[in-house]
C-alpha cells in the first residue's frame, strides 16, 4: 500500500504544536475566546438633520467544533474549539435626496453578503494569513464600490450617490482596519488618544501637499469634500488597510465625521477617560457632538478589549497598505461580547437633555 504525499497550504496549519515542538514555536498570544470584549454603539440625526444617513453594525463571527461522540483517551482529545472575531463598521451616506443612507445601507448589507460567501474566514493570523485577508478586504470594498456605482446608475433618484466606510476586525490581538472617507477609527491607549485612519478629504490633501497647515484642516471650507469613497468609482476605489496588535485596556472607536467635526481629539480623550465602559462613552460621546450643535448624524462605536493574562508584542506595531498614510500605532488585545446601545428616547436618537 503507498501513501501520496498530501500539500496542505492553509494558515491553521501553521499554528499545529506538536509534543515535540520546540518552545520557540509555541505562539504566547491568548486564544481569541479568552479575550473580553466589550462595545457599545450609538447613532442620532442630529440636531440639524431630518434624517439619519448614517449606518453602523457591531457583529461576532465565531468558529466552532464540537466533539459529539468519541472513545479516545481524555487527555487526546479536547472537546470543544472555538474562536471569535469582531466586526465593528460605520458608514456614513453622501448625496441627495434618499441617496445617502441608502449608499451607506448598501455598503454594510453588501459586506455581510460578500463575508457569507466567502470561504475562508481568518480566524488564525500569522503574516501570510494578515496579507491576505487584507487583500481580502481590500476587494471586498472595490465590489462593495461597484454594487453603489452601479445602483446609482440604474435608478437617477440615486444618482451621485456614496458613503464613507470605515470597518475594524478583531480576532484575538490583532486588529484590521480598511477605509474610506473620512469617517474615523481611533485607538486609545493608556490615556493617549490615536487617529489610525487618514481623512481623504481634498483639505487633507492640500495639508499633505503642503499648501496649508495641518492646523487649518478643521476649518477649510473643503474638509468635508471627499477624494476617496464608496461609489461611482465602478470596482477601482482604493482602501487605506492597517493591521496592528491590541493591548490589555485598548479602547477602539470608530466614529462619523459627525462626531470628529464637532469634538476635538482632546475632548474624545477626556470623554474616553472619563467613561471606562463602553456603552457609557458612546453615549457621552454622542452627547458631546450634540451639545456642541451636532450639524451632521453622528455614530459612534467603541470597543474594549482585556486581556487574560500580561501580552507584549514584538515586531512592527502596525503595518499599512495602498492609498494614504499609515498612522504609526501599536500593540495587544481583549475578549468577552457585551454591550448596551442606546436609549430609552427610541431608536436612534439620544434623549434630549
Amino acid at each position: 500500500m503507498s501513501a501520496t504525499p498530501l500539500s496542505l497550504e492553509t494558515a491553521e496549519l501553521e499554528f499545529l504544536v506538536g509534543p515535540y515542538s520546540s518552545s520557540a514555536e509555541v505562539s504566547l498570544e491568548p486564544p481569541s475566546r479568552m479575550i473580553r470584549v466589550k462595545y457599545g454603539a450609538v447613532s442620532d440625526p442630529g440636531r440639524v438633520r431630518p434624517r439619519n444617513e448614517d449606518h453602523y453594525m457591531v457583529a461576532r463571527v465565531r468558529r466552532t467544533f464540537d466533539v459529539l461522540a468519541h472513545n479516545l483517551p481524555k487527555e487526546e482529545l479536547t472537546e470543544s474549539l472555538a474562536e471569535d472575531a469582531y466586526v465593528m463598521v460605520v458608514a456614513d451616506g453622501m448625496g441627495g435626496m434618499n441617496a445617502g443612507d441608502v449608499a451607506s445601507m448598501l455598503a454594510v448589507s453588501t459586506g455581510v453578503q460578500l463575508a457569507d460567501r466567502s470561504v475562508k474566514w481568518g480566524f488564525k493570523i500569522n503574516d501570510r494569513e494578515a496579507r491576505e485577508l487584507q487583500r481580502r478586504m481590500s476587494m471586498y470594498f472595490r465590489l462593495i464600490d461597484r454594487r453603489i456605482t452601479r445602483k446609482s446608475e440604474e435608478n437617477r433618484r440615486y444618482f451621485g450617490m456614496g458613503t464613507t466606510m470605515t470597518l475594524a476586525y478583531s480576532v484575538g490581538v490583532h486588529l484590521f482596519v480598511i477605509h474610506v472617507g473620512d469617517s474615523r477609527a481611533y485607538l486609545y491607549r493608556r490615556g493617549e488618544l490615536r487617529q489610525l485612519t487618514h481623512d481623504h478629504t481634498v483639505a487633507q490633501a492640500l495639508a499633505d501637499a503642503g499648501h496649508i497647515d495641518q492646523s487649518e484642516v478643521r476649518t477649510h471650507s473643503k474638509r468635508n469634500t471627499l477624494t476617496n469613497y464608496l461609489g461611482g468609482h465602478r470596482g477601482r476605489v482604493k482602501a487605506d488597510v492597517l493591521h496592528l496588535q491590541l493591548e490589555d485596556d485598548d479602547r477602539v472607536l470608530l466614529c462619523s465625521d459627525g462626531l470628529s467635526d464637532m469634538v476635538e481629539d482632546p475632548g474624545i480623550a477626556a470623554v474616553l477617560s472619563a467613561h471606562p465602559e463602553p456603552d457609557a462613552a458612546a453615549l457621552a460621546l454622542t452627547r458631546a457632538a450634540l451639545d456642541a450643535g451636532g450639524r451632521d448624524n453622528v455614530t459612534v462605536i467603541v470597543t474594549r478589549y482585556g486581556m487574560p493574562f500580561p501580552f507584549s508584542s514584538a515586531g512592527p506595531a502596525a503595518e499599512t497598505s495602498t492609498l494614504g498614510r499609515a498612522p504609526e500605532p501599536s500593540e495587544p488585545a481583549t475578549e468577552e461580547f457585551e454591550a448596551k446601545d442606546a436609549t430609552d428616547a427610541g431608536p436612534g436618537r439620544l434623549p434630549d437633555a
